[in-house]
């Protein structure tokens, strides 16, 4: 390819860009009282929200569903011309109607008008043509209207889908900020990724307890600590009084310390050479957050404290095995 051919493709590429910017930058006019209206549709919705639209209308449209779903409003995409035969059943009296169709003239969706009208459901509308007959049928309507399309035919769908999607994500977070959604309601609906692993993830859930936990009482010697961590493999042990109090920690670190000193590790005291201000976590906190806090402080391991008894450890290797990391 030569130079001419690379720079011509990058200025097309860039005309687009330029194309939909454009288009896009004539969305904050329109978030007006048409938009107010269709917000207070939605938040007021007893069912779903169901959304409607064909050809890449219907690709946005499942995309804007499935967007509001994940942000605290249930929804669902319904394609109209498979409602006109049999799907319009899922739609019912408690539910609101999302329709795209840059035309308003969308064919199959002025089919099933008539079905919609006689729920006397609110009908939400997004179109590019303020007086189409779906524009004049809506209870509320939003212009998704652009000068030109980014294709240089002017044929498809491009800046128009932008808009709308835009538009889309528009009324998905103002809704979401609206019902007060929080990043752990996020996360429920996300339990399968990242998200849903760094919210929902509890210290509880993956730290050793019972038997694994690398423990030795405060008379114990340094090689009483070194078998410990030895069998338990967690890089440390916790020193704890007869009631289970944690009064110390014993690391690698401080092991290497020990070892740099002309010391007998059989007669020596535990207690020499423990950290009894160590870091704890609690098992209600979020792995996420101990994970913050081992790395703030540097640690790669952590004791699980409910109050001042132990009850559970936890290192860097549990919180990588768990995704957190």
């Amino acid at each position: 390819m030569t130079t001419t051919e690379a720079e011509k493709l990058k200025s097309l590429g860039l005309a687009v860009i330029n194309t939909e910017l454009e288009a896009i930058s004539n969305l904050p006019a329109r978030i007006d009282d048409s938009f107010v209206a269709a917000c207070q549709h939605l938040l007021h919705c007893d069912g779903r929200i169901i959304v409607i639209g064909m050809g890449k209308s219907g690709h946005i449209g499942g995309k804007i569903a499935s967007t509001l779903a994940s942000t605290g409003s249930p929804a669902f995409f319904v394609h109209p011309g498979e409602a006109s035969h049999g799907d319009l059943g899922m739609i019912t009296d408690k539910d609101v109607v999302l329709a795209l169709s840059n035309s308003g003239e969308t064919s199959e969706i002025l089919t099933i008008l008539p079905l919609i009208k006689r729920l006397g459901i609110p009908l939400i509308v997004m179109t590019g043509k303020a007086h189409s007959t779906l524009a004049k049928s809506a209870s509320t309507h939003l212009d998704i209207s652009v000068n030109k399309e980014a294709c240089p035919l002017g044929l498809a769908p491009t800046s128009s889908t932008t808009v709308a999607l835009v538009m889309g994500d528009a009324l998905a977070i103002a809704l979401l900020e609206a019902r007060g959604f929080t990043s752990e309601d996020f996360a429920l609906s996300h339990p399968g990724g990242d998200i849903g692993r760094r919210l929902l993830l509890h210290v509880s859930d993956i730290m050793h307890t019972d038997n694994s936990i690398p423990q030795i009482s405060d008379t114990s010697l340094i090689s009483d600590a070194l078998v410990e961590m030895t069998k338990k493999g967690l890089g440390m042990t916790a020193i704890t009084d007869s009631d289970n109090n944690i009064i110390g920690i014993f690391t690698d670190g401080d092991l290497r310390r020990v070892l740099a000193q002309t010391i007998d590790v059989h007669t020596t005291p535990i207690a020499n050479f423990m950290t009894t201000d160590c870091k704890t976590g609690r098992p209600n906190m979020l792995a996420a957050e101990v994970l913050e806090l081992m790395q703030r402080h540097k640690i790669n391991a952590l004791l699980i404290a409910d109050g001042q008894q132990l009850v559970g450890a936890i290192n860097m290797h549990d919180l990588l095995r768990a995704g957190v990391v």
